[in-house]
């Protein structure tokens, strides 16, 4: 079972599936809606996917025609997007609660991404708190 929710916890779903193949989207929609470099998703299906809580607090954003990113309205937080024909919801790996031992097999979308942002270079590493 995955758990997810946003940042102020006033929305949660859950998924009664195993995560699909984790990609990091560098779109330039995706950067935008997330404010960084790239928004890491996977898809799930949607027969399993279920909110558990504050699915009165959504919002939603048609990004492109039929697909709808679904946020909290009180904190923010992008947790899910959907085309609403599809079998599969793609869930925003940052608002997953559940650990998880997967990791990304894919960027997609690299020849619109963050100029200031290469995926092959390795960066320092700082303690928490640290800049």
């Amino acid at each position: 079972m995955l758990n997810g929710s946003c940042l102020c916890g006033g929305v949660a779903y859950e998924v009664d599936a195993e995560l699909g193949r984790i990609a990091h989207c560098h779109c330039p929609t995706c950067r935008k809606t997330h404010g960084a470099a790239f928004s890491s998703v996977t898809a799930v299906p949607r027969e399993k996917f279920r909110w558990t809580q504050g699915a009165e607090l959504l919002g939603a954003f048609e990004s492109s025609p039929g697909k709808f990113r679904r946020f909290c309205t009180r904190c923010g937080s992008h947790v899910m997007a959907e085309r609403i024909a599809q079998p599969n919801v793609l869930l925003r790996l940052g608002c997953l609660d559940t650990t998880v031992g997967e990791r990304p097999q894919v960027h997609i979308w690299r020849s619109q991404g963050a100029s200031w942002y290469d995926p092959k270079r390795r960066l320092e590493e700082l303690p928490e708190g640290l800049s």
